[in-house]
């Protein structure tokens, strides 16, 4: 073979091993998405290669400021926004709604409530339309265009400047009217849940609204699918043992039932 073959057959198989790393970035990314943090061991199963090779792609998709590692596993670098409210409201809505139809069993009719204007949170007050009398407070206006004006329900909404995104007010104006009340029950969302660093938000205005609930309500309903589960957002905004009754779609695994014994978990 001459010289010149044998340099093009080279870099061919380096081409070839650019590419396969490049795809296998890829696919590690894809998998990182769903918020959670993944282990090596899983990824490396799920890629059928090596936990060294997942250590490598992972070191590399670091540098780029693409993935956290963490001890034995990474997860996406935190973004700093969520997307708009219709755009979210769409994203595992099937189990938003199971969990919805969960938390709204909790509810009786007469509550008074903070309902708080994630996408969870709307699920949950479109199946509360049949509840009567209930004193609704919150800072959405999904949650106030379901449940306001029906029922003999009393609605108090919070004003302000509004995030057309969130279709809510959660700026110092509604933050400050927010915490005049005294709720039976908030009914919370969350961006993320990790247990080290508790419950997490993305938006600086929800992150201080859930803290002024979980100040003021008498028990906290928090509402979280299971791509909140392990995921991590901008801002920390209570610890797990604030929440009263988790409702969820999947049920936890050893390290998250522990965390939230303390709770009662109901699994949609």
């Amino acid at each position: 073979m001459s010289c010149r073959a044998s340099e093009s057959t080279a870099s061919d198989q380096r081409e070839g091993t650019i590419e396969k790393r490049s795809q296998r970035q890829r696919e590690i990314i894809t998998r990182l998405r769903s918020g959670r943090t993944l282990s090596v061991t899983a990824l490396a199963g799920d890629l059928a290669v090596s936990d060294e090779t997942i250590r490598r792609e992972l070191r590399a998709l670091e540098d780029q400021g693409v993935v956290i590692r963490e001890h034995g596993g990474a997860r996406m670098a935190t973004p700093v926004h969520e997307g708009p409210l219709h755009q979210r409201m769409e994203e595992n809505a099937d189990a938003k709604l199971r969990i919805a139809r969960a938390a709204a069993e909790l509810v009786d009719d007469g509550a008074i409530l903070f309902i708080d204007s994630g996408t969870t949170s709307c699920f949950i007050a479109r199946q509360l339309v049949e509840r009567r009398s209930l004193t609704v407070v919150t800072n959405s206006l999904h949650v106030a265009k379901d449940l306001g004006g029906i029922n003999n329900n009393r609605l108090f909404l919070a004003g302000g400047q509004m995030d057309y995104d969130y279709r809510a007010f959660s700026d110092h104006v509604a933050q400050e009217y927010v915490r005049g009340f005294t709720p039976h029950l908030a009914i919370l969302s969350v961006g993320g849940i990790s247990i080290e660093r508790g419950l997490m938000d993305f938006h600086p205005g929800e992150a201080e609204m859930s803290r002024i609930a979980y100040a003021t309500s008498k028990r906290v309903l928090l509402a979280a699918d299971r791509s909140k589960i392990g995921r991590y957002a901008l801002i920390q905004t209570a610890a797990l043992t604030d929440v009263d009754i988790l409702v969820t779609d999947e049920p936890l695994n050893e390290d998250y039932a522990r965390a939230f014994a303390h709770a009662e978990v109901v699994v949609a």
